[in-house]
């Protein structure tokens, strides 16, 4: 049985190795992956469902921790009138975003930074995992337990730090 499990479901020592994965990488239904150290693992789920930095792939002989990558990001920042408005645009074009304290984290798009800029906001750009928030409608993606005849079985139900 294959199970992915949140970080703290494991014992220590039960860890053997990693896997690290940008979001579009970590949402899959079926692939072929490649952990940090050589093992090759087939990602089989009946359908699509999102890997979060810190869940872990359950094998047999121990548990493959699931890293987010880096990948090229910008964190807006503004005054909460402007921050709002700003919320509201990125809503409104349908962007995936990570809520941040007193931040949006968003992927790195140019004309999305000029927009920002002409709204009252400030762009920092970086390089950072990008872990966006589910949405209302994605099957719920925290708290939840389910068992598939397949013999795969999920679980989540960690807190995020906002990192």
């Amino acid at each position: 049985m294959h199970d992915v499990a949140d970080a703290g479901a494991w014992p220590p020592g039960a860890e053997i190795d990693t896997i690290t994965l940008d979001f579009d990488q970590r949402h899959r239904r079926r692939w072929l992956l490649t952990t940090a150290g050589g093992r090759e693992i087939l990602l089989d789920l009946p359908r699509a469902r999102r890997l979060r930095d810190g869940d872990g792939l359950t094998l047999p002989a121990g548990v493959v921790r699931v890293v987010a990558a880096p990948e090229k990001v910008m964190d807006i920042h503004a005054g909460a009138p402007d921050l709002l408005r700003i919320a509201w645009h990125l809503g409104n074009r349908h962007l995936a975003v990570q809520l941040r304290a007193g931040a949006i984290r968003i992927r790195a798009d140019h004309v999305i930074a000029d927009m920002v800029a002409g709204l009252g906001g400030h762009v920092h750009s970086l390089d950072a995992p990008f872990e966006p928030e589910g949405g209302a409608y994605d099957g719920g993606s925290h708290g939840h337990h389910h068992h598939h005849d397949d013999d795969v079985d999920h679980q989540h139900g960690h807190a995020h730090d906002g990192t």
